[in-house]
């Protein structure tokens, strides 16, 4: 499998096959999805959720600026049959990290945070391990969108480029420079952390400095991206890229079906690494619900049909050494 840090586009969502008009959320959606014996399995996520709550943490706005295609790679790669940059890059922990992106449609920051994170430790050969702040993209991107409202990722990955992104950790870990400061709740489950009241918040200040107790300073604790580009909407050249360079940042439309999925590879949705489960082939991908979400925060997505324009909006960069 590979890594794909996915976001999902701020859109409706709608069901993508004949069925009986039920409430997205609901025991008749999952029994439903269940009963047609798809490459998939269905389960509740959102227990408590508020469905209009739901949507608004798909946070991604289409129509965002345009980045440059990079080059397309030559096809003499030889690729594995599968790919999981966690057995590929055992010395980058950031790899195997679910976050939780509160209550803020603030998906979109936290795709490009992780995978640049991942990026990092990958192109110095595990030498530099942190995590890309999620906050400092969120709150001081002025381009990029509308914070905890949506966003643009090329936008994010330009932003790295220009001006930098500092480090930050999960909420409340004190690590790094600016750690998220929006506390996880229960999208999906009864837990120990408390319920989504389904109001969102306002985006938090951008703040130019670190928090108390961390050095360097601010603008000392910036890491550049040297590069940042869209990836051909092509299954060889995706494979190559997340290959050669390790997990990058997608987008897709979200149906109603996706907000149930548990295991096996959704013929809707989205990518990480990728494999064949069944005869079925797919993208595997990581999202920011936390790790109660879909099957420990990962999930599966059919591969090589552009479903729901998954293949078609994936973007990436290369860090400044």
């Amino acid at each position: 499998m590979w890594t794909f840090c996915f976001i999902c586009l701020l859109s409706a969502v709608s069901l993508s096959w004949a069925a009986p008009r039920l409430s997205p959320l609901s025991h008749e959606m999952v029994a439903h999805i269940n009963k047609a014996n798809s490459t998939w399995r269905a389960g509740h996520n959102f227990h408590s959720a508020d469905y209009s709550y739901v949507k608004k943490l798909c946070g991604t706005l289409m129509d965002g600026p345009k980045l440059p295609v990079l080059e397309q790679y030559a096809g003499d790669v030889e690729l594995p049959e599968s790919f999981d940059p966690r057995d590929q890059w055992p010395n980058c922990p950031t790899l195997k990290e679910i976050r939780d992106q509160g209550s803020c449609g603030s998906c979109w920051a936290f795709g490009a945070a992780e995978a640049i994170s991942d990026r990092v430790c990958i192109h110095s050969n595990g030498k530099m391990s942190l995590e890309i702040s999620s906050e400092d993209l969120l709150t001081c991107c002025s381009t990029c969108g509308f914070g905890c409202n949506g966003g643009y990722p090329s936008s994010a990955w330009n932003y790295w480029t220009r001006e930098g992104l500092v480090t930050g950790g999960l909420y409340s870990s004190h690590v790094g420079c600016r750690p998220y400061t929006i506390p996880p709740c229960e999208h999906h489950v009864n837990g120990s952390r408390p319920p989504c009241t389904g109001e969102e918040g306002n985006t938090p200040k951008c703040l130019s400095q670190c928090e108390d107790g961390y050095t360097p300073s601010y603008f000392q604790d910036k890491h550049f991206g040297m590069t940042a580009y869209h990836v051909p909407s092509s299954e060889q050249q995706i494979m190559i890229e997340l290959y050669k360079n390790g997990p990058v940042e997608g987008a897709f439309y979200v149906y109603e079906d996706f907000l149930s999925y548990k295991s096996g590879a959704d013929t809707h949705n989205n990518i990480l690494g990728w494999g064949t489960e069944k005869g079925t082939p797919y993208w595997l991908a990581a999202n920011s619900w936390n790790t109660d979400w879909g099957d420990n925060g990962y999930f599966k997505i059919l591969r090589g049909q552009n479903h729901c324009l998954i293949e078609s909006m994936i973007v990436a960069g290369i860090p400044k050494n």
